[in-house]
């Protein structure tokens, strides 16, 4: 691997008129704000400059990630050694019959779906509240419980095609098969293709209407998350178990209000860590080992974590 001068060489070289930053605290870039520096940070507001930045640390054998609002993420307290391309295509366009496309840096609220919700287009309604950007939500397939708990809605029911760049490295436009969506997973899991942007398939409703189902649900999401001005996280931590939930095991475990340092098990949801005010990375790992210790040992069910991890933890 080239050093990280050679890397800095190298890295400005292919990215031209692209401005190269060094030593960028990567915290107030995630709901988390967590984390420690990233060596270099590129920030891309086209899919030339993306295609770009990717490009050129593959061909320099550089590790790169890409992130965008940094809401499912825990960074490492030492940082990314490497390139972190800060993802902000933007853009959103209405199309014809009821379809609109944006950019994958796209915050899905309250910019996207308040301009569908002012047009009397429904669909994208369901997420509000959640904190995703257009290509976070198809990484993860996005998705929201409905509060009358009868129905969980995803991104995939109102996806009608994406834009990517292959791990080849080609463009090319894809529809909602390719994504071989799941609970809380995509073929961007185990590909390392990247969104552009994604055209949704929406259908007219009375605004009155989606106003209540957007009321309603963020009425029940602030009885239940924490404010992320008060409270960052990432939502939740652990992948939700068939016939019963994580947090409601970890809860059973006396774990709900449980603290390591500045960082905190939701006194409201179990399944949610918080900063309480400069939690480190390595805390918010020793609750997640401690609650996942104690459901097994205590209940038999093995707790998987649904957020990623950037960065050396070791």
């Amino acid at each position: 691997m080239p050093t990280r001068n050679d890397q800095k060489r190298r890295l400005e070289v292919g990215l031209g008129s692209l401005a190269l930053e060094e030593n960028v605290p990567l915290a107030p870039m995630t709901t988390f704000r967590i984390g420690g520096p990233a060596d270099f940070l590129v920030r891309v507001r086209t899919s030339d400059e993306l295609e770009r930045a990717v490009s050129t640390a593959r061909a320099n054998q550089i590790p790169w990630f890409l992130l965008g609002h940094g809401a499912n993420i825990l960074v490492a307290d030492a940082g990314f050694r490497g390139l972190v391309i800060r993802c902000e295509l933007d853009g959103i366009e209405f199309l014809e019959h009821d379809r609109v496309r944006a950019g994958a840096g796209v915050a899905m609220y309250p910019d996207l779906i308040n301009e569908t919700l002012i047009r009397g287009l429904g669909g994208l309604h369901h997420f509000v509240g959640i904190p995703s950007t257009v290509g976070g939500a198809l990484w993860q397939n996005l998705h929201f419980l409905a509060p009358d708990r009868q129905r969980t809605f995803f991104i995939e029911e109102v996806l009608a095609s994406a834009e990517i760049l292959t791990e080849e490295g080609e463009r090319k436009t894809v529809d909602v098969d390719y994504f071989e969506f799941e609970y809380d997973h995509s073929v961007l899991h185990h590909r390392s293709d990247i969104v552009l942007s994604a055209t949704f398939a929406l259908a007219k409703e009375p605004v009155d209407e989606l106003r209540k189902v957007v009321r309603s649900n963020l009425e029940w999401r602030d009885d239940r998350h924490p404010d992320l001005w008060l409270y960052p996280s990432v939502g939740s931590i652990f992948k939700k178990i068939d016939g019963i939930g994580a947090g409601r095991l970890i809860d059973e475990c006396g774990l709900k209000g449980h603290s390591q340092g500045a960082a905190g098990i939701f006194h409201r949801h179990a399944n949610i860590i918080v900063n309480h005010g400069g939690a480190t990375a390595s805390e918010v790992r020793a609750l997640i080992d401690l609650a996942r210790d104690t459901v097994a040992r205590e209940t038999g069910h093995e707790l998987m974590t649904e957020i990623s991890f950037v960065g050396d933890f070791r």
